[in-house]
């Protein structure tokens, strides 16, 4: 039974000498940035093969240098600010969004929490460092890139910048909320916030299979996170233009976009750290090779799982359609916010019984029986409220386009209301174009430039 506190051996962290410390974050960034270049090559090489495209196919061999390409070209573009724009925060909006978005990698282990590697002589772990709160510490980092993209909206002057800023800073908010309760559910089970305690704890069964709620949760709320189809509203082309970045180009409309790449690279890091066993070889590997798990091959297994989730952001854009603001936010705090503290709760109660050295009969006949009174609970208000409603005379409602706050069209067989119209006080006279004789503007037969006659 894994205990109620783990025991967080962090003795290994903080005695690097400062060159190792140099090199280990210059690999952090290389890492970030290669596989940002990947993905973005990946993701339209993917969504191409989806849509029977070809994808790029010029720059490099297969088209891999694409991304880089794009780079280069961003950068000789010329660097525009606009007029209205406040200045200072007009260029400092790019840098607030992209540094967080590196910070996050410093406390995901790319393998055992031990000195299995070697680098120039000096045997160290395979992660920069490591924080009783790691997590706690990741959630913060997430959370201060919002202010990057709210003060891009704010200081470009503009309106739908601004409008596609604010829209962004409540849908970050609002899955950030989920996204913490799914946290808090792993931080019940392993008794700890350190993400290579966390990783260690998953030794025998990864968490994806005894939190899935979790998981799920956890994959809904990255995708609303880093702003991603389907849920990349503050940047929807329709109605906003770009979103929050419409006014900027060259380098800082690279930096943006970097940091999008970069957060979908983290999210996935978080993810494989806390559900998918982190740096650990998967089962059947495990099984039989002694030594998957040791050396340098664990950084394969995180590399493979973090490629299997960046697939799985790409698969979806080219799957599913945007969704609508009222949708989107709707799941937020009405579906994934009640769920993730409901979750939360069953987990916080199975912890308990498990620390009180209750069997797992036990424990299933307690969950069981809550999970089905409060079944019969719903079943026995839907009876009554089935009742309620056929007493009460059904009436025809009237079509309110403006109901859910959000203006939507008539569904078939619905009429708008009529809308009144206040009377005018003098008959308009036509006016028509052409001039003012108004005498030729009656029935036109036998010509195609508006005069009568025949071809006869």
């Amino acid at each position: 039974m894994t205990p109620y506190l783990a025991a967080e051996d962090l003795s290994m962290f903080g005695h690097d000498p400062w060159w190792l410390v140099v090199v280990k974050a210059v690999f952090c960034f290389a890492f970030l940035m290669v596989t940002v270049l990947f993905s973005i090559v990946w993701e339209r090489k993917v969504v191409a093969w989806m849509q029977l495209r070809i994808g790029p196919n010029r720059h490099g061999p297969w088209g891999m240098l694409q991304s880089l390409a794009d780079g280069v070209k961003l950068m000789l573009k010329e660097d525009v600010v606009v007029k209205r724009a406040d200045k200072v925060v007009y260029v400092l909006a790019p840098i607030v969004a992209a540094v967080p978005a590196f910070m996050a990698i410093a406390v995901i282990p790319f393998g055992p929490a031990d000195n299995e590697i070697s680098i120039f002589g000096q045997r160290t772990t395979m992660q920069l460092t490591d924080l009783p709160i790691a997590m706690l510490y990741i959630l913060a980092v997430a959370s201060v890139g919002i202010y990057g993209i709210v003060l891009a909206g704010w200081s470009s002057g503009s309106t739908y910048p601004l409008l596609g800023g604010l829209r962004s800073c409540a849908q970050m908010i609002s899955y950030e909320i989920a996204m913490g309760a799914a946290f808090a559910s792993v931080f019940l089970y392993s008794g700890s916030m350190s993400t290579s305690t966390i990783v260690e704890q998953q030794q025998d069964r990864w968490y994806i299979l005894l939190l899935p709620v979790s998981f799920l949760i956890y994959v809904v709320t990255m995708i609303g996170e880093t702003n991603r189809a389907p849920f990349d509203m503050p940047e929807s082309e329709g109605d906003l233009v770009g979103g929050f970045n419409t006014e900027y180009s060259s380098i800082k409309f690279a930096l943006f976009m970097l940091a999008e790449y970069v957060n979908m690279v983290t999210v996935s890091a978080v993810s494989t750290t806390l559900f998918l066993g982190g740096w650990r070889a998967p089962w059947p590997i495990s099984s039989f090779w002694e030594g998957a798990n040791h050396g340098w091959w664990p950084m394969l297994w995180f590399v493979v799982k973090v490629q299997l989730l960046l697939f799985f952001f790409i698969w979806l854009r080219g799957t599913l359609p945007r969704v609508r603001y009222d949708q989107l936010m709707k799941l937020g705090w009405k579906v994934l916010i009640p769920v993730s503290v409901v979750w939360l709760m069953l987990v916080a109660t199975v912890r308990t019984l498990r620390n009180e050295h209750y069997g797992f009969s036990d424990i299933a006949l307690y969950v069981g029986g809550g999970v089905l009174a409060l079944l019969l609970l719903s079943f026995v208000a839907d009876i009554f409220r089935g009742k309620q409603a056929e007493e009460t005379p059904a009436e025809p409602a009237a079509f309110d386009p403006m109901a859910g706050g959000f203006p939507v069209p008539p569904l078939p067989g619905q009429e708008l209301p009529p809308v009144p119209r206040r009377r005018p006080r003098r008959e308009r006279e036509l006016i028509v174009s052409g001039g003012s004789d108004t005498a030729s503007d009656g029935p036109v037969t036998g010509s195609r430039d508006g005069k009568e006659g025949s071809d006869g």
